[in-house]
């Protein structure tokens, strides 16, 4: 394979490479951080929203799970937007999208408004879930991909935990003899309707982003993708010590490549879809996202008050982080692969000790929160660090957008289904049995990954595409 060698560069072209790098990378993954943020603040709420506009356990669920549905429809246009419009202004329409919804989610005077800045706020994560990873992928060279790709995910663990001790410090503060705020508006964002200030605090970490996107590059392989090749092998040229020679000199048959559904269905492409989709649909029935929406609740059936709950939420997300770091450290040296389908064998093993809990009705106290901690960090050192890197890089350029479209709208669709039915199916089947359902499905998850995820630690996002044309020949 024909690489085409670049010069020597001087320690200040490589400083100032590390930096353009550095940069861009930070700044995608802030749309983790409210990707994050915006999922979990929630958390906290739901107790204080059930009883102000006297919901009953299905319209909890549709509380829940409303942004979801935000961020289904989010994921599957992010991607055609962003192939025809690119990367950058996609990602800036999210962030306006993210703080359109904290401001109208802290304000609402019915429970139908409140449900439609949800909305609004699901579109922006749906649309950060396809577009941040996908961006810094676009972006990373090959042998430090996997640690910068993971970058976003350490940026959602990162958001959740800032909702976590957010919520926790609202809620003590709202209780306090020191609240300065007794009149007004102010005084039912911040006393008397706390979970208001707990939306509210969001439009912070918004207002960042929305202004740091202005300083980055668009993606320089989308550029390359649309014929500004110039201006993208420009970019490359700054964060790879090597090139492809192809993407110098793109083939006139690449261009009339068909990008639409037919492309992901042929010989190929259609496993590398099904594993993107496969990712997408086992890490949401490991249930993640429900002990993200609903922790403090299943801690409060474990005998918690809500605010020790909340508090012992914030440990919870200590924990994600932690393991979320190693993960990050590890993934280019030990791999994709050993990483995901050992972690999911310890997520399999502490659901079901959670489950036994449960069902044997010993769930109480700190054996709860222990395991809990287990199953979190378990699955911060797998599918979690793991699914955004892979469906990040899996995919050609020409298709990448569609294909993680599709991918993360399975994984929206999965997580709003999970979300919506848990309160009822709890409700009718008891904790339990919930948590040996999400264990049944982890098994079947890791069998599936080992089966058929490629390793593809230290490959050109080139040379995976040629893996799949080469199994397509098999």
């Amino acid at each position: 394979m024909n690489k085409v060698k670049l010069k020597e560069s001087s320690a200040s072209d490589g400083q100032k490479t590390k930096t353009l790098l550095g940069l861009t990378c930070f700044v995608a993954s802030l749309g983790g951080v409210l990707f994050g943020f915006d999922t979990a603040v929630i958390s906290g709420t739901f107790g204080m929203v059930e009883t102000q506009f006297g919901l009953s356990k299905l319209m909890v669920g549709w509380f829940g799970s409303s942004a979801l549905i935000g961020a289904i429809v989010g994921a599957f246009i992010a991607g055609t937007l962003s192939d025809r419009f690119g990367r950058k202004p996609i990602l800036i329409l999210a962030a306006l999208l993210f703080f359109v919804s904290a401001f109208f989610s802290s304000v609402p005077p019915s429970f139908t408004l409140l449900i439609v800045a949800r909305l609004v706020g699901g579109l922006g994560v749906g649309m950060a879930s396809v577009l941040s990873p996908m961006y810094i992928s676009e972006f990373a060279p090959a042998k430090i991909r996997g640690r910068l790709v993971a970058l976003y995910q350490l940026s959602i663990v990162l958001g959740i935990l800032l909702a976590y001790f957010s919520n926790w410090a609202l809620l003590r503060y709202a209780a306090s003899p020191d609240n300065i705020f007794t009149h007004g508006i102010l005084q039912k964002v911040f006393n008397t309707e706390i979970w208001r200030g707990m939306f509210a605090a969001e439009m912070v970490p918004c207002g960042l982003f929305i202004l740091l996107l202005f300083f980055v590059p668009e993606s320089p392989r989308w550029l390359i993708d649309k014929g500004f090749i110039d201006k993208g092998v420009a970019l490359l040229k700054r964060i790879n010590g090597e090139l492809d020679e192809k993407l110098l000199h793109p083939k006139k048959e690449d261009k009339k490549k068909d990008v639409g559904i037919r492309e992901l269905l042929k010989p190929g492409m259609r496993r590398a879809l099904a594993v993107g989709i496969g990712l997408s649909v086992f890490g949401q029935f490991t249930g993640v996202n429900i002990v993200i929406y609903y922790g403090p609740t299943i801690l409060e059936g474990a005998g918690f008050a809500l605010d020790n709950a909340v508090q012992f939420q914030v440990l919870i997300g200590m924990i994600n982080l932690i393991f979320t770091v190693i993960a990050l450290t590890k993934i280019d040296s030990w791999g994709r692969r050993p990483l995901l389908i050992g972690g999911m064998t310890a997520v399999f093993v502490s659901l079901c000790a959670i489950g036994t809990l449960f069902v044997t009705d010993i769930a109480s106290g700190i054996w709860t929160v222990v395991l809990l901690c287990i199953y979190i960090g378990s699955l911060a050192l797998s599918i979690n660090a793991v699914i955004w890197v892979i469906i990040g890089e899996i995919y050609p350029t020409h298709i990448r957008g569609r294909a993680m479209s599709l991918a993360t709208f399975a994984n929206w669709g999965t997580n709003f289904a999970a979300a919506f039915l848990f309160p009822w199916y709890v409700a009718n089947v008891g904790m339990g049995a919930g948590f040996f359902t999400f264990a049944a499905f982890c098994l079947v998850g890791t069998i599936f990954f080992h089966k058929l995820i490629p390793e593809t630690k230290g490959k050109s996002l080139e040379e995976i595409e040629r893996y799949w044309m080469e199994q397509a020949k098999q």
